[in-house]
């Protein structure tokens, strides 16, 4: 028998009476409050207002979410469609499924939305969160481990996996031990944060650099375990669907990173727009201040025409006097 250094988990689910309590969800939300706990610290380090990483991520989640789910959902499309398939099963997002891109881009609308409401600049937003999402993602993916899914090709290796029989794909029911592509992933998104982390303070990188950092180092990653993946995913040529996006976007990546250096971009003196302030209850803006300063400019000139007319009055007296 072969000997699995990691054991998968016992259950992936707990009940509170009729509540379930599911870690894959666990996952996501623990990393959801690490990577806003570090986006939060990284923006205020940057200049940025205390509390607006939460009020941009309000509008980020929701979009996110449905944006990965709604990617993993299209491009594994036949897991839900077709003969044999249940279409209603593609909104139980608790039984896993979440795809990354997805919820980069949809999440990218949602925080554009949120920095144009709070007044804050995209590029700069994305500079702080960038290694938050990386280790939200390492931590997410322990759901995977928990759900006993997306797992590797088979191996003997000391680190390896076991299944259990009823989770194992179909044709590799003889297996016990797989490779742990979640561990795999977790552990380079937390090297690729750290990594981030040091270059963005070494060389003060902003205007979306620390970004392309981010997809830059990911994709790597992403693209080299994708290859060890046995469940099932489209194909195109070579390689899943996965790793040829992976490979499109680190060249998108990497293309912005010398563009932008060629360019001389740097760190953002203010990441917070100076024309809005969220703080004002009456909602007037920047330019009903100064109309407002020009009005109280012009009531000084009033009051200073009002102090010279007794003088002015004074001299037409004295000029009507009789002289001695």
């Amino acid at each position: 028998m072969i000997f699995a250094f990691l054991p998968s988990p016992a259950q992936g689910v707990w009940h509170l009476g009729p509540l379930p309590i599911r870690a894959y969800a666990l996952c996501i939300i623990a990393g959801v409050v690490v990577c806003i706990w570090m986006s939060e610290r990284r923006w205020a380090a940057r200049g940025g207002r205390a509390g607006t990483i939460s009020d941009v991520a309000v509008w980020a989640i929701p979009f996110g979410l449905v944006g990965a789910r709604l990617y993993h959902v299209i491009t594994d499309a036949q897991l839900y469609f077709g003969a044999g398939r249940d279409p209603v099963s593609a909104l139980y997002i608790w039984n896993g499924g979440l795809g990354i891109w997805g919820a980069v881009a949809l999440g990218a609308l949602g925080a554009y939305i949120g920095c144009r409401r709070h007044g804050v600049s995209l590029l700069a937003f994305g500079d702080a969160i960038a290694p938050g999402i990386l280790v939200a993602q390492a931590i997410g993916r322990f759901g995977n481990w928990f759900n006993q899914e997306l797992y590797g090709r088979p191996t003997d290796l000391p680190w390896a996996l076991e299944i259990d029989p009823q989770n194992r794909l179909a044709g590799f029911e003889q297996f016990a031990t797989f490779h742990p592509t979640f561990l795999y992933e977790a552990l380079w998104n937390l090297v690729a944060a750290a990594a981030i982390v040091w270059l963005d303070r070494r060389l003060r990188l902003g205007g979306g650099r620390v970004f392309a950092l981010y997809v830059a180092f990911y994709t790597v990653g992403r693209g080299l375990i994708e290859n060890l993946r046995i469940d099932a995913a489209n194909e195109f040529g070579p390689f899943r669907l996965n790793v040829w996006t992976s490979l499109v976007l680190f060249v998108l990546a990497v293309a912005y990173l010398f563009w932008s250096g060629r360019r001389g971009v740097t760190r953002e003196d203010q990441v917070q727009l100076p024309a809005a302030d969220p703080d004002r209850s009456d909602g007037a803006s920047a330019d009903d201040a100064d109309d407002s300063d020009d009005s109280d400019d012009s009531d000084d000139d009033s009051d200073d025409e009002l102090a010279t007319r007794p003088q002015d009055s004074q001299s037409a007296d004295d000029d009507a006097r009789p002289t001695a």
